[in-house]
């Protein structure tokens, strides 16, 4: 497969670029899946204590979610924009954008590192842990905040190496540590007898290797976009726009690891530490199945921002309708596998006959809407390729904050079984955001596209502009 470049986003064929772009990204995200569930498989097949361990680290998953939410305000409010400058045909401010986002990764690490030694036990207690399962829960995550910083820098600037159509260098930052911490988990969980911990040094470890293979690349002769110092110098007018674009990802990411919080304090009440387990489980085969569209996404977007920067409204049309097609096959697929053959997932975490029936009735219920969720990514990274900061803002509010959360509180006493009632609040939230954010999604588009035919159209007379997208 010839590796794309962003001379290729403006002229190239939409479909072969969507694939060549897509394919090494979609790679990636089902690496990196992999990746996060490998812990998972090794811990939950302890000897003697491999549910409770699995459980612990369960737990530790929205704290997880939490830093990447923090690389995701960084590098995909940075990324789309670096990707809309180059359309313009302004490279340096695209240079300015990656300098300002690598030195904000850096200096969130720190924070984060800091806040969560001081007060992480805690924070775990209050996001669902138990007295059974705080020890494997603080084990974990007391080693694997010190690799805070090799994770942002590692997912953060991974996005600008996709942005510039690099996608098989991207993919490779992800299989590099996947492989990696594969190989590492067993040799210190059971070769050391580390336990948990030794899952955590493990995914460090793997993680730094990463962001060496990450940062050398941007420092190379190979990338069009490179770390230069003088660009590290934080400027509030080139950082600022960046975050208010990431703010929707970020909200995503964020509110995800509230919800899992929701989740497990309110299962935890109903259904006690079997249903924060099968919880566990469900979000990481929820991650299975849905983190693979984001590959979609992630090869759609500089296609998007590139042309819409250069003013090109029918690749970026084509782009986005090959996109959405692509997003929803895949998640009626994923969503028909969860619904008639869930053993597939659910065997590999756990040989606890009472945790794997537990789960198969909660999947069910979980994932049950769980096909069109492919229409709802593809409308909101969309937006966030346009460099549409407040909608995509308002569409991750909608499903995340205003819809799913309340849910998981008020259902449990409108259905006769309220551990029923806590697992149906996904599905509830899904459809009516899906609804919500197709109907936007029509509206704000067609407005969009009809802006830069306009655009076009002014462009082409004489005495026009060339590229009438200007103040984006």
């Amino acid at each position: 497969m010839k590796q794309s470049n962003t001379a290729d986003l403006g002229t190239g064929s939409v479909g072969k670029l969507l694939f060549s772009l897509s394919v090494p990204a979609i790679l990636a995200q089902l690496i990196n899946v992999l990746y996060n569930m490998v812990d998972r498989m090794y811990i939950g097949h302890i000897a003697d204590v491999g549910a409770d361990a699995l459980t612990g680290v369960g737990v530790t998953m929205p704290v997880i979610l939490c830093i990447s939410a923090f690389a995701a305000l960084v590098s995909m409010g940075g990324a789309p924009r670096a990707s809309i400058m180059m359309g313009k045909g302004n490279p340096e401010e695209a240079e300015r954008i990656l300098g300002n986002c690598t030195a904000t990764l850096v200096l969130l690490s720190v924070i984060l590192t800091a806040g969560f030694q001081f007060f992480g036990r805690d924070v775990l207690m209050a996001f669902g842990a138990s007295e059974n399962t705080i020890g494997y829960a603080w084990a974990y995550m007391q080693i694997y905040s010190f690799g805070t910083v090799f994770v942002q820098m590692a997912l953060g600037l991974n996005a600008f190496i996709t942005a510039q159509g690099f996608a098989r260098t991207s993919m490779l930052t992800v299989l590099i540590g996947a492989v990696c911490n594969t190989v590492l988990d067993p040799i210190f969980i059971f070769g050391f007898d580390m336990g948990v911990r030794g899952a955590a040094l493990a995914t460090i470890i793997s993680q730094g290797i990463s962001c060496v293979w990450v940062v050398k690349f941007l420092l190379s002769r190979r990338t069009t976009l490179r770390i230069r110092r003088r660009n590290l110098r934080l400027s509030p007018h080139v950082i600022l726009p960046c975050l208010a674009l990431g703010l929707a990802p970020f909200i995503m990411q964020l509110t995800e690891s509230i919800i899992m919080v929701c989740f497990n304090t309110s299962l935890l009440k109903y259904g006690g530490d079997l249903a924060v387990g099968a919880m566990a489980i469900l979000m990481s085969v929820m991650q299975f199945a849905m983190l693979p569209l984001q590959g979609l996404t992630q090869g759609g977007q500089p296609i998007i921002s590139y042309n819409f920067g250069a003013g090109k409204a029918s690749r970026v049309r084509r782009t986005f309708k090959l996109l959405v097609v692509s997003c929803f096959v895949y998640s009626t697929v994923m969503w028909a596998i969860s619904m008639f053959v869930p053993h597939l997932f659910i065997t590999l975490f756990t040989e606890n006959a009472q945790l794997s029936a537990f789960t198969v009735w909660a999947i069910h219920i979980y994932m049950a809407v769980a096909l069109l969720f492919g229409i709802q990514i593809a409308c909101q990274q969309t937006f966030i390729a346009l460099g549409n900061a407040k909608v995509s803002v308002f569409l991750a509010l909608l499903r995340k904050v205003i819809l799913i959360i309340p849910l998981i509180y008020l259902l449990p006493h409108i259905v006769p079984d309220p551990v029923m009632g806590v697992f149906l609040a996904e599905p509830v939230s899904d459809l009516i955001a899906v609804c919500t954010t197709a109907v936007t999604f029509v509206v704000v588009f067609r407005k969009t596209l009809r802006g830069m035919d306009a655009a076009q159209e002014e462009a082409s007379e004489p005495g026009g502009e060339p590229g009438g997208l200007q103040g984006i």
